[in-house]
């Protein structure tokens, strides 16, 4: 079945690994006569990169939409879950349905109403799936950072909430934050603070 291009949208999430903070998602129908240079996965990108594509983004898609799921959603349901639900919050936040979902990766967000395609590296090869990857990822750093001022001891603007060696070393010093996921194994480690 044909889609018409200007009703196809990438999908993809931001923020599966991180102990702390939510999971992003963002779907985005790129418009076909306005071509967005230097679109690729948000990790190949600088920060600045980043943020310079996804303010084009938002100039030029069609439309576009992000969504999150909380850390208590994260710990209820699982990440993966959480993951796949902030996907189809962003796809039904669009304000022009599409009528195909291109999604990164190989598993399906729940009842969407359009067709869903599974794109593995999707981020990697399809410009709408890497507009949507550049959209969870800059919403998500944004996030962090304002998140880092309430808990700055933490030094999320540094490491938004991934296990590097000095947010897990602040874990173990300060121990968990109301932010970080008490289902991940490094945060059940430490005491809740």
């Amino acid at each position: 079945m044909m889609h018409d291009l200007r009703r196809i949208c990438g999908v993809d999430e931001a923020g599966r690994g991180p102990l702390a903070g939510p999971v992003y998602a963002a779907a985005v129908v790129l418009d076909p006569d306005r071509r967005i240079d230097g679109l690729r996965d948000s990790k190949q990108l600088t920060a600045a990169r980043r943020e310079e594509l996804a303010e084009a983004i938002r100039a030029n898609a069609l439309s576009w939409a992000v969504a999150s799921a909380s850390v208590a959603e994260i710990d209820r349901i699982n990440i993966l879950r959480a993951s796949l639900l902030a996907m189809r919050r962003a796809v039904l936040g669009l304000k022009l349905a599409p009528t195909l979902a291109r999604v990164d990766g190989n598993q399906r967000p729940p009842r969407l109403r359009c067709a869903i395609e599974l794109v593995v590296d999707g981020d990697e090869t399809d410009p709408a799936i890497s507009a949507a990857s550049i959209l969870a990822k800059t919403a998500r750093d944004a996030e962090m950072l304002r998140l880092h001022a309430r808990y700055p001891k933490y030094r999320f603007d540094l490491h938004k909430g991934y296990a590097t060696p000095e947010h897990l070393t602040l874990l173990r010093e300060h121990g968990a934050c109301r932010i970080h996921r008490a289902s991940f194994a490094p945060v059940r480690e430490c005491q809740r603070g």
